[in-house]
């Protein structure tokens, strides 16, 4: 399907009423953990889109776009608004964090296999084991505080346990930066994965700075605060990867395509079929918001949608699935890596990196104050071992120890 050549259905309207614009939550107890993600995936998709269409406008001297500007961002504000009230009041923050982390985990791990730039597969690659790691420690808090078993709420579809531990991830601001998509034409499935991949984890990023702030302990408020710092760093990194060469309107028609692409791979995968219209429903109006960002790319630069996509039909769809043996193989393989600039370093063989180091020494001085971790030894010193859900013993021996958290892979030797 080129969404490009595809009309919306007759009387697709740009704005819904107040009636349309609520739909009923999905139940938190039956929903399948995929339908949880595509929820929050598409939540921070417009979001993104959102936030790009109010920067586009701040630096847009001409009101006559910029209404047109503000027309299109009204119909994503109302989607954005329909997608964030299908989550439950009942399902606590905490629950939906889980669900944060296994998108995390296995749209990243998705993409991962799919795209075709080293570049893009390495960021990928290097974050997933982030990802995980803080899946596992937020299920250790949820059990902790509300005996919730997080395993319940993945289906049992992604497993929990240690990644490259936390206190590694902080990393100098030098050090998250990639090489940018600058080089001829970007295959269509990197330009997806790139721009997905940036806004699921902004979305993450928000999500937890607004979490934190209305945290009722200290811990949990604590926890939040860290990850959502080491989320930050992940928006820079995938951010980067950006094609830096695309003109503002060209980046408003990349954002709706990109939408098209998402919404109708949500409709092609969901399992629930009252979720399913609802995404057949925004699929059509994203072929409103595409058709109305090729207007003005042709009326404000004199371009084609072909000379920024060349090839307009949509690759196979996203799919949120089981990624186990992907995330196991990439465990074994890079978990003692960290950031050297735009490139990968093993820690067990360096000597020094001079960013890294430094950064360390400054936020995670002393080591016993990184509440992630003693998050994980309070757990263990309540229970005895650590909480995890595996389908096999880990795949790197120096993180099977349930009953000490392992501090040490992914830094620098002492």
């Amino acid at each position: 399907m080129n969404p490009f050549t595809t009309k919306p259905e007759k009387d697709t309207p740009l704005f819904v009423d107040w009636e349309k614009l609520w739909v009923k939550p999905y139940d938190k107890q039956e929903v399948d953990p995929y339908t949880r993600t595509r929820v929050i995936l598409m939540t921070g998709t417009e979001f993104e889109n959102v936030w790009f269409s109010h920067q586009f406008s701040r630096c847009c001297g001409d009101n006559d776009l910029r209404r047109e500007l503000a027309l299109l961002r009204r119909s994503e504000q109302q989607q954005q608004k329909l997608l964030t009230h299908l989550k439950p009041a009942d399902e606590t923050a905490l629950e939906h964090t889980i669900g944060y982390e296994q998108l995390a985990t296995d749209l990243t791990a998705h993409l991962a296999m799919r795209v075709t730039s080293a570049d893009v597969k390495g960021a990928l690659d290097f974050a997933l084991l982030e990802d995980f790691d803080h899946l596992y420690r937020y299920a250790d808090y949820l059990d902790a505080t509300s005996g919730v078993k997080a395993e319940e709420l993945v289906g049992r579809y992604t497993e929990i346990m240690p990644g490259r531990p936390t206190i590694a991830h902080h990393r100098h601001p030098y050090d998250t930066l990639r090489r940018p998509m600058d080089k001829g034409q970007p295959a269509l499935i990197d330009m997806l994965a790139a721009n997905v991949i940036t806004a699921a984890e902004q979305q993450t990023m928000n999500y937890y700075m607004n979490t934190a702030a209305l945290w009722p302990d200290e811990t949990g408020r604590r926890l939040y605060q860290e990850i959502g710092m080491v989320e930050e760093q992940h928006v820079t990194q995938y951010g980067s990867l950006l094609d830096p060469r695309l003109t503002p309107l060209e980046n408003l028609l990349v954002h709706q395509y990109v939408e098209c692409w998402l919404y109708w791979s949500c409709a092609q995968t969901e399992t629930d079929a009252r979720l399913r219209k609802v995404w057949q429903r925004l699929f059509q109006q994203e072929l409103l918001h595409l058709q109305l960002a090729q207007r003005l790319l042709e009326k404000g630069e004199g371009k084609q949608w072909q000379q920024v996509i060349p090839e307009a039909d949509f690759p196979d769809p996203l799919r949120l699935e089981s990624n186990i043996g992907y995330v196991r193989g990439v465990l074994e393989s890079t978990v003692y890596n960290t950031a050297a600039r735009e490139d990968y370093a093993d820690t067990r063989e360096l000597e020094t990196l001079d960013t890294f180091a430094e950064y360390q020494a400054q936020v995670n001085d002393p080591r016993k104050n990184v509440v992630s971790h003693s998050v994980i030894r309070q757990y263990i010193a309540d229970n005895g071992q650590d909480y995890r859900f595996e389908t096999a013993p880990h795949p790197v021996e120096a993180l099977r120890c349930r009953t000490r958290d392992n501090i040490k892979i992914g830094l620098l030797p002492q």
